[in-house]
């Protein structure tokens, strides 16, 4: 563990505090004021955070870290604070709901995926960055195809699309295998279960298919 390495996770978990606690709020404030319904505003904003915080971050991980130790001290970090805004009862209303904890979930599966990707390859953080990118830009980009179309929550083969023509595309970052990985995350992204929600299927799915490749069929990870 360097210096260097604290710092930046310092400078990403103020980046994240940045945008859950300040940013988000803002961004709340102007669309209630243009007559956006709180639930659609509080949607977009989750969506808002999965790609500034999630996405952002796990996309400087391989860059500038050399071990997974502080990254998953950072999401299990955040995940206890935003646990306990529930438990407390003291939500952070612009992104935060009762009836869900999703972010919480989505903040241990960053960490968790990240850490046993790079346990598990050795030392490569894409095994577990890439499955985090699904769940963070993917994710949100198919939640804000179904919030533009139904402004409600709900599951649409049409954000699913949206979903893969990215996954798929970020995908080839890791071969035949990531896009594998990228189709097969917007798929099981349209299904919900309710022991387990997207944020822990959509990493968990497309991680699995990316460790067998790389131990069965090495090859699949390059085009």
């Amino acid at each position: 563990m360097h210096i260097e390495e604290v710092a930046v996770t310092m400078l990403l978990l103020s980046w994240v505090i940045f945008v859950v606690v300040f940013l988000t709020r803002k961004t709340y404030n102007f669309m209630v004021r243009r007559k956006v319904e709180h639930n659609v505003a509080v949607y977009y904003n989750r969506k808002i955070i999965h790609i500034l915080a999630g996405g952002l971050c796990a996309l400087i991980i391989p860059a500038a870290f050399e071990s997974f130790i502080l990254p998953l001290t950072m999401s299990m970090f955040l995940s206890i604070f935003l646990l306990i805004c529930h438990r407390g009862k003291r939500l952070m209303y612009w992104f935060q709901t009762e009836d869900n904890s999703y972010e919480v979930s989505f903040c241990i599966m960053w960490g968790l995926i990240i850490s046993l990707g790079w346990i598990l390859s050795g030392g490569d953080f894409r095994i577990g960055v890439l499955p985090v990118i699904f769940m963070s830009i993917g994710d949100a980009i198919t939640g804000i195809v179904r919030n533009v179309i139904y402004k409600r929550r709900t599951k649409s083969w049409w954000g699913n699309l949206a979903m893969a023509l990215f996954s798929v595309t970020a995908g080839t970052a890791m071969g035949f295998a990531g896009m594998l990985a990228g189709a097969a995350a917007s798929i099981v992204e349209h299904f919900e279960f309710k022991l387990i929600d997207d944020n822990v299927l959509i990493p968990l799915t497309s991680f699995i298919i990316l460790l067998l490749a790389r131990h069965m069929a090495p090859w699949s990870l390059s085009l």
